[in-house]
């Protein structure tokens, strides 16, 4: 099977202040196969006691993301000719109940782990990175 390289979409196809939130302008991918990389969100607050919003993390993220070019202009390292990158949207948790919503994110990170992608994590709080990052 030969690689795709998803390219962010340009401005010429859609003004940045349009169309779908992702990561970059990555294209949403829900099959994962082929993927080198995916961009994940966790829009996780619901332990915090004080200044909740982190949920909204994961979104903010992308949406000021879309300011970002898909090669660096320094170093004309460009990433995307050469890895396959996607955005394959949130962690669907559960809003009520912290204890579930952290065996879900496992559940989530374990399933990815089948494939061999890098999950790219996105916002969320304090338990977010800590189950993500575990093998």
């Amino acid at each position: 099977m030969d690689n795709v390289f998803h390219q962010p979409q340009g401005g010429n196809e859609m003004p940045r202040f349009g169309g779908r939130a992702t990561m970059m302008r990555l294209p949403f991918i829900e099959d994962l196969q082929g993927l080198d990389a995916a961009f994940v969100g966790i829009p996780l607050d619901i332990g915090t006691s004080q200044r909740s919003g982190t949920r909204y993390g994961p979104r903010y993220i992308r949406t000021e993301s879309v300011m970002i070019r898909p090669y660096n202009m320094a170093t004309g390292a460009a990433p995307f000719e050469s890895l396959s990158v996607a955005d394959i949207g949130d962690v669907p948790i559960n809003t009520y109940s912290l204890l579930k919503s952290v065996q879900i994110i496992e559940d989530y990170y374990t399933a990815l782990n089948s494939f061999p992608l890098i999950p790219l994590t996105l916002g969320g709080t304090t338990p977010s990175p800590c189950r993500s990052c575990a093998p």
